[in-house]
């Protein structure tokens, strides 16, 4: 491996462009890494979110080593409607249709009353046992998780071969990208579990990101910069939003210990 190229200004240029791609992507697989250990048992969730970065390191590396094979995913390999279908086409279209799915599952499942959440509100009888949350398999979660590792993955590493030569700057590019991704797993979790209403955003993200995926896979170019130029701009209206709630709840807070308006002076 040649390291004298992270000497040469172009390279350094195309490695920073490639390194802000693939931190998109990873954020995207840390999110849905993210929402899906979320419904795990608490105790199991930390396990959940390393074995699902774990495989997303595992897969890139792979995919990174097999660079020439990749390359031939690219050939066509039937034909739809006119539309010309290779390898690369057909993942990303199932992997975005299950994306479009899943993330619409856990929308409905959120927006959905159950029948334990009336319980709760109900009256409580004594003596009888409280009702017991029922928690996914975790290998049902984990290998939901794999399967979006290999789209992302797959995305991931023909966008690094596609916009970058040398293999030292995809490798470079892609580990780096990874380092951020683990680093920010356990403050993302945390920030989710301090403010679910964000949850709902994410999802909302991750179908917008299947549509663009299946589109991509019909040879139907969606540019990358509107759709996270979209995404950027829905987090700035939220962040903007949660400014705004807790300067209302510190307002009430203010108001109800200090009734009558008297300032700490008097």
């Amino acid at each position: 491996m040649d390291l004298s190229v992270f000497l040469e200004p172009a390279a350094l240029l195309a490695l920073a462009g490639l390194i802000a791609l693939e931190l998109v992507l990873a954020v995207d697989n840390l999110i849905f890494i993210t929402i899906l250990t979320s419904r795990l048992p608490e105790h199991q969730q930390p396990l959940g979110r390393k074995l699902g970065l774990l495989g997303a390191v595992i897969t890139r590396v792979m995919l990174l080593l097999s660079a020439a094979w990749l390359i031939t995913l690219t050939a066509p390999w039937f034909t739809v409607f006119d539309i010309e279908i290779s390898g690369r086409d057909l993942v990303l279209i199932l992997g975005g249709l299950f994306l479009i799915w899943k993330a619409t599952m856990e929308i409905h499942e959120r927006v959905t009353p159950k029948e334990s959440d009336e319980m709760e509100d109900g009256p409580v009888v004594a003596g009888a046992p409280a009702p017991q949350k029922k928690y996914p398999a975790f290998w049902a979660i984990i290998g939901q998780i794999a399967v979006l590792d290999i789209v992302f993955s797959l995305d991931s590493v023909i966008t690094a071969i596609g916009l970058a030569r040398q293999i030292e700057i995809m490798v470079a590019a892609v580990l780096i990208s990874v380092a951020i991704m683990v680093a920010l797993a356990e403050p993302l979790a945390r920030f989710v579990k301090k403010n679910p209403n964000v949850v709902m955003l994410a999802l909302s993200f991750l179908v917008m990101i299947g549509m663009a995926l299946v589109a991509e896979g019909f040879d139907v170019e969606i540019p990358k910069v509107m759709i996270y130029g979209a995404m950027a701009f829905s987090v700035a209206v939220e962040l903007l939003n949660m400014a705004s709630r807790r300067a209302k709840l510190s307002s009430t807070y203010r108001a109800i210990r200090d009734p009558e308006g008297r300032s700490e002076a008097d």
